[in-house]
C-alpha cells in the first residue's frame, strides 16, 4: 500500500484552500486546513500524523504566517516539515524575512496549477530524501556505536584471557603463589566494593587487574626469589626492582585493565607514611589501587607460610595492620577491613 503524502493547508480564505486542494488532489495527496494562526498550530500538535508539507500564507489576522512558522521551527517535533509561504505580493523584504524563519519556498497567488504542482512535489520529495538520510544516520549510528562496545568488550576480554595466562605461568612458578594472587585479587575488589569513592567498576578493574601486582617477580633470579632465608642489603635491593621492571613493561599500553595493573605493579610497596619503594611516595600521592592492593597483600601474606616464614593467626596479622594503621597503610583502607572483618577472614580461607 502506498502512504499517502498528508499537506496541510493554511490560508484565511476558504477559497484559497479550496482552489489549492482542487489543484494538487490529483496527485493522491491528503489534506488537513486550517484559516488562523492557532487553529494551524493546534493541527501540528495533534496525536494524528504530522503532514509531511505545510502551504502557509503569509498575511493572517493575529498570528501571521511568519508567526505560525517561527512557531513550528521552535518545535522539535514538526522543525523539519517543509513550510511553503502563499502571498499576492512579492517583496524581497518578505521573501528573505521568510527564508529567515525556516520556509523552503514561497507561491504567488493566484496558484498555476503547474507551479504549485511542481514546487510541492519537489520539496516532499527532498523531505522524504532527507528523513530517509537521517534514519540511515541513525541506524549507522547505532550500528558503530554497538560495534565500538563489542569490540571495546573483545579488546577487555583478551586483556582478562592475558591477565590469566600470565597468572598460570606465574602459579606455574610458585602454587603458593598462585593462590596468594587470586585472594589478593578477591580482597582488593572488596575493599573497592565497601569504600565510598569507588564504584563497580573500579572494584572490576581491581579484580581483573590486582594479579599482576607482582608479575616483575618473574623478572628476578630464581635463587633470590625462593630464598629460604632473609636476603642480604644487595639481594634486596633486586627483589625490589620487580616494581619498576613490571610498571616499566605494562605503562605503553593504552588498555584499562593493563594501566591499572602497571599502576599496581608499581606501587603496592609504597607507604603511607612515605617509607615505601621504589619512589617513597607518601598519602595520597599513591594511587588508590596502589593503596588497595598494599594492603590486600600483606593481610593475606601475613596469613598464609611462605618458604621463608610461618603463617600468622588471623589475630597476629590484625594486631600488625592495627598498628600500622596511618603508616604502612590507607587508615581509612584499615577502618574499611577492620568494620568488614569477618567477609575478609572468609575471604582469606579461598584455596
Amino acid at each position: 500500500m502506498t502512504y499517502k503524502k498528508h499537506i496541510l493547508i493554511i490560508d484565511d480564505v476558504a477559497e484559497n484552500i479550496q482552489v489549492a486542494m482542487n489543484i494538487l488532489e490529483e496527485d493522491n495527496y491528503t489534506f488537513s486546513f486550517a484559516t488562523n494562526g492557532n487553529e494551524a498550530l493546534a493541527l501540528t500538535k495533534s496525536d494524528s500524523a504530522p503532514p509531511d508539507l505545510i502551504l502557509l500564507d503569509i498575511m493572517m489576522p493575529g498570528l501571521s504566517g511568519f508567526d505560525v512558522c517561527r512557531l513550528i521551527k521552535e518545535d522539535p517535533n514538526v522543525k523539519d516539515i517543509p513550510v511553503i509561504f502563499l502571498t499576492a505580493k512579492v517583496d524581497v523584504d518578505s521573501v528573505s524575512k521568510g527564508f529567515a524563519l525556516g520556509g523552503v519556498d514561497y507561491i504567488i497567488k493566484p496558484f498555476h496549477a503547474e507551479e504549485l504542482q511542481a514546487r510541492v512535489k519537489t520539496h516532499l520529495e527532498l523531505y522524504q530524501a532527507k528523513k530517509l538520510l537521517q534514519e540511515n544516520n541513525l541506524t549507522l549510528e547505532t550500528k558503530l556505536k554497538f560495534e565500538h562496545k563489542r569490540l571495546m568488550t573483545e579488546l577487555e576480554e583478551n586483556q582478562k584471557e592475558m591477565i590469566f595466562m600470565l597468572t598460570e605461568l606465574m602459579e606455574f612458578n610458585s602454587d603458593e603463589t598462585g593462590k596468594h594472587i587470586r585472594r589478593v585479587a578477591t580482597l582488593s575488589a572488596l575493599l573497592a566494593r565497601y569504600h565510598p569513592t569507588l564504584d563497580k567498576e573500579d572494584a572490576e578493574i581491581l579484580y581483573h587487574a590486582s594479579p599482576m601486582h607482582d608479575i616483575g617477580k618473574m623478572t628476578i633470579p630464581h635463587e633470590i626469589l625462593h630464598k629460604p632465608a632473609r636476603y642480604t642489603t644487595e639481594e634486596f635491593n633486586i627483589m625490589k626492582t620487580h616494581t619498576t621492571n613490571a610498571h616499566n613493561m605494562l605503562r605503553r599500553s593504552d588498555r584499562k585493565l593493563m594501566k591499572a595493573a602497571a599502576i599496581i605493579a608499581h606501587q603496592h610497596h609504597e607507604k603511607w607514611d612515605g617509607t615505601g619503594y621504589p619512589r617513597k611516595l607518601k598519602g595520597d600521592e599513591i594511587h588508590i589501587y596502589g593503596r588497595i592492593v598494599a594492603l590486600a597483600d600483606v593481610f593475606d601474606a601475613l596469613t598464609h607460610s611462605r618458604c621463608y616464614k610461618e603463617a600468622w593467626s588471623v589475630q597476629n596479622a590484625i594486631e600488625y595492620i592495627s598498628d600500622k594503621r596511618g603508616k604502612q597503610f590507607d587508615p581509612e583502607l584499615v577502618d574499611i577491613l577492620m568494620e568488614n572483618i569477618d567477609e575478609f577472614i572468609e575471604t582469606i580461607k579461598i584455596n
